[in-house]
C-alpha cells in the first residue's frame, strides 16, 4: 500500500519555524533600516554642507551605480568562501563605511567614495544571502516563499522607512543618525554569526583556479550563457525597468495634473502597497502549483496597466492603475522557484549575486531613460509607453521562458505546461 505525500500548504508562518531564517529576517531588517537611514541622512548631509541638489541627488543614486560593477567582477565572492563569513564580512564593511560618515572630519568626497563602497559590496552581501537561503530552507516551497517574505519586507520599509528617517533627523544631525546605521549593521553582523550555521564553501579547495575577478567573471557568462537562466533573469528584470517609471516621474506627474506636491508621496508609494498585497495573498493563499500556473501570464500582463495614463487620470485613478501594476509582480513568486531549479548549486552564489546587480541598475537605467524621454513628452505618454513597450518585451521574454521548459527536469516542466 504506497501513501501519498501532502501537498505542500501555502503560508509564511511556517518559515518563522526554522530558527536560521529568523536570524537572517531580522538581520535583513536591520540592514534594511540602516541602508534607508544612511540615505536620507546621506543626502541632507551632503546637501548642508555644500548646497547642491545636483551633489545630493548623487548621494542617493550612488546607491545604485556601483551594483553592476560588485555583482559582476566580485560575485565570486559568494562561491568561494564560505557563505556566513562573506555575509559578516560585508555588514562589518558597511558599518566602518558608515562609521567613518558619521565622523565630523570626513569630507564630501569622502562620503560619496563611502557610498560606493557600500553599494559595491551590496550585491555580494545580497547573493550571498539569496545563495544562504536556499541552503537553510531548501530550493522547494519554503525558498521561494522565504524570498518573498525578504522583498515584502523591502518594500515596507520604502513605506515606512523615509518617513521614520526624516523624523529621526528632527531630533538628531545627520552624521548622529548615521551612527544608528553602524548599529543597525553591527546587529546584522551579530545575528548572521550567532544565527546561521557554518557551511563551507561552494567552490572546492581542490577544484579552486584562476584569480577572483577571472572566477567572477567566468561565472557571469556561465550565468548569461544558459538559455533558460538568462531568459529567467531577463523577465525578473525587464518588469521593473519599465514600472519605475511612473515612481521615477511622480514628481513631474502630480504637476502635470495639478495634484499638488503633497500627492507625490501617495502616487510613489501605491505601487509598493500593491506589491506586498499580491505577494502576501499569493504566498499565502495559492498552492505552489497555483503560483507556477499564473507566473508566466501575470508577468506579460503586469506592465499593462501602465497605458491608462495615456487617458491622463486624476488622481484617485492614476493610484488604481499604480495599485494594480504593482498586484502583477506577484509573478515573480513562480520565477523564484525555476529560476533555484535551474542554476547548479556550485553557481548558485555568482548567480544570485549578478541577478541582485542587474536588477538594481537596470531600475536606474529605466528611471534615467524615463527621465530623459519626459524632457520631450508628457508624463502621461511617457508612462503609459513604458506600460506598452514593457509589456511586448515581457510578453516575447515570457514565451522564451515557456520554450526553454522544454527538456528540463519533471519538476520545472509541470509548472509551465499548465498554462
Amino acid at each position: 500500500m504506497t501513501s501519498e505525500t501532502p501537498p505542500e500548504r501555502p503560508g509564511y508562518a511556517r518559515l518563522f519555524r526554522i530558527a536560521e531564517f529568523r536570524a537572517v529576517f531580522v538581520a535583513h531588517a536591520a540592514s534594511l533600516l540602516g541602508v534607508v537611514v544612511a540615505e536620507i541622512s546621506l543626502s541632507v548631509l551632503v546637501f548642508g554642507l555644500t548646497g547642491s541638489p545636483l551633489l545630493s541627488a548623487l548621494a542617493f543614486t550612488l546607491g545604485f551605480l556601483p551594483y553592476l560593477v560588485g555583482g559582476t567582477l566580485l560575485s565570486g565572492i559568494a562561491d568561494r568562501f564560505p557563505a556566513r563569513r562573506v555575509l559578516v564580512a560585508c555588514d562589518l564593511v558597511c558599518a566602518g563605511c558608515a562609521a567613518l560618515m558619521a565622523l565630523p572630519t570626513t569630507p564630501v568626497g569622502g562620503l560619496l567614495a563611502l557610498r560606493c563602497v557600500i553599494a559595491l559590496v551590496s550585491p555580494v552581501f545580497n547573493g550571498t544571502r539569496m545563495a544562504t537561503l536556499a541552503d537553510v530552507l531548501g530550493d522547494g516551497d519554503l525558498f521561494v516563499l522565504g524570498r518573498s517574505l525578504l522583498r515584502i519586507v523591502s518594500q515596507s520599509a520604502l513605506l515606512v522607512g523615509f518617513g521614520l528617517g526624516g523624523v529621526l533627523l528632527t531630533v538628531v544631525s545627520p552624521r548622529g543618525a548615521l551612527t544608528v546605521t553602524v548599529v543597525t549593521f553591527l546587529c546584522s553582523a551579530t545575528l548572521l554569526r550567532l544565527g546561521t550555521k557554518a557551511r563551507p564553501a561552494r567552490e572546492r579547495e581542490a577544484d579552486r583556479s584562476g584569480a577572483l575577478l577571472e572566477y567572477s567573471l567566468a561565472g557571469a557568462r556561465q550565468v548569461l550563457g544558459h538559455r533558460r537562466i538568462r531568459a529567467l533573469l531577463l523577465l525578473l528584470w525587464v518588469p521593473p525597468m519599465f514600472v519605475i517609471a511612473p515612481e521615477a516621474l511622480a514628481a513631474a506627474y502630480a504637476d502635470e495634473i495639478g495634484a499638488g506636491a503633497a500627492t507625490v508621496g501617495l502616487l510613489m508609494c501605491s505601487m509598493a502597497v500593491g506589491t506586498v498585497v499580491s505577494e502576501l495573498a499569493a504566498g499565502s493563499l495559492l498552492s505552489p502549483s497555483a503560483r507556477s500556473r499564473i507566473a508566466l501570464p501575470l508577468a506579460s500582463a503586469t506592465l499593462l496597466p501602465l497605458i491608462g495614463y495615456a487617458l491622463k487620470p486624476g488622481l484617485a485613478w492614476a493610484v488604481v492603475i499604480l495599485l494594480l501594476a504593482g498586484a502583477g509582480s506577484a509573478y515573480t513568486l513562480g520565477l523564484d522557484r525555476w529560476f533555484v531549479d535551474a542554476v547548479p548549486e556550485e553557481l548558485r552564489g555568482r548567480a544570485m549575486a549578478l541577478h541582485s546587480a542587474g536588477l538594481m541598475t537596470i531600475q536606474g537605467v529605466g528611471a534615467a531613460l524615463a527621465g530623459a524621454a519626459a524632457e520631450f513628452l508628457d508624463v502621461s505618454t511617457v508612462v503609459a509607453g513604458a506600460g506598452l513597450v514593457g509589456g511586448l518585451c515581457c510578453a516575447a521574454l515570457a514565451l522564451e521562458v515557456r520554450a526553454t521548459a522544454r527538456g528540463e527536469s519533471p519538476k520545472a516542466e509541470t509548472g509551465l505546461t499548465a498554462i
